[in-house]
């Protein structure tokens, strides 16, 4: 059994690294009421790769839940990336139920963020979970819905897709049109980013939806979401007022 709480050799890991000064810049950078401790990414980064070596999945997990718990912006990012691996043995359904545990208490892009970047891995292990993923998007909650696309980010990089991936991609757009007309930012940038990714690898399926859809999207949106197709510009000129 891991002691993963406040008092657990771990966590005094982390706050060993603590940096008041910078902690309290990225309280006003994140706007969110929570402790910081001033890490940077490469420093939990490095501890919690040695975590990952050297704990057994079962006490990961343990350890994960009780970082999380403290709701201490460090200790969340360092949970979610003691999940972040392509293969958790012997079995990652554990790891599947503990991080959507986590989904209804986001409340800030990026610790969000960081546990999509492991959803993202237990969603490729068993595409099946996307079943899951699509109640995240009927939520009544901003930031559930929001992950419901970063989560599945993985579906707009594939250059040549299954017919199954293809059908993955076409319900996950489906999610995204149906969060409009609302022109909510923090929404209308993650479809942007969502459609933006795709058109790297689909720019006739991105242009499609931004043709379909730009009505309802902000300038912005449509500008981020057009970055990288050929007619950006007379995409964005033709948007409705």
């Amino acid at each position: 059994m891991v002691q993963g709480g406040m008092n657990s050799p771990y966590f005094e890991q982390l706050t060993a690294l603590a940096d008041p000064e910078r902690a309290s810049q990225m309280r006003d950078y994140h706007k969110v009421d929570r402790t910081y401790l001033g890490l940077t990414n490469p420093q939990i980064n490095d501890l919690t790769t040695i975590w990952r070596s050297e704990l057994e999945l079962a006490d990961r997990l343990e350890l994960a839940d009780a970082l999380w718990q403290t709701d201490i912006f460090e200790a969340r990012l360092a949970a979610s990336k003691l999940l972040t691996q392509a293969r958790l043995r012997p079995d990652d359904e554990p790891a599947w139920q503990l991080l959507q545990s986590w989904v209804p208490d986001f409340d800030s892009w990026a610790i969000s963020d960081h546990v999509c970047m492991a959803v993202q891995k237990r969603l490729i292990a068993d595409p099946a979970r996307l079943d899951t993923v699509e109640s995240w998007a009927g939520s009544d909650q901003l930031w559930t819905k929001r992950a419901a696309l970063v989560a599945t980010l993985p579906w707009t990089k594939q250059n040549h897709p299954k017919p199954e991936e293809l059908a993955a991609r076409e319900r996950i757009l489906g999610w995204a049109a149906g969060y409009l007309p609302v022109k909510n930012g923090i929404l209308q940038k993650a479809i942007a980013w969502w459609v933006r990714d795709l058109s790297r690898h689909d720019p006739v399926r991105a242009q499609a939806f931004l043709d379909d859809n730009s009505a309802h999207m902000k300038a912005y949106a449509i500008k981020e979401a057009s970055r990288y197709l050929p007619n950006a510009n007379s995409t964005e000129d033709t948007k409705t007022p």
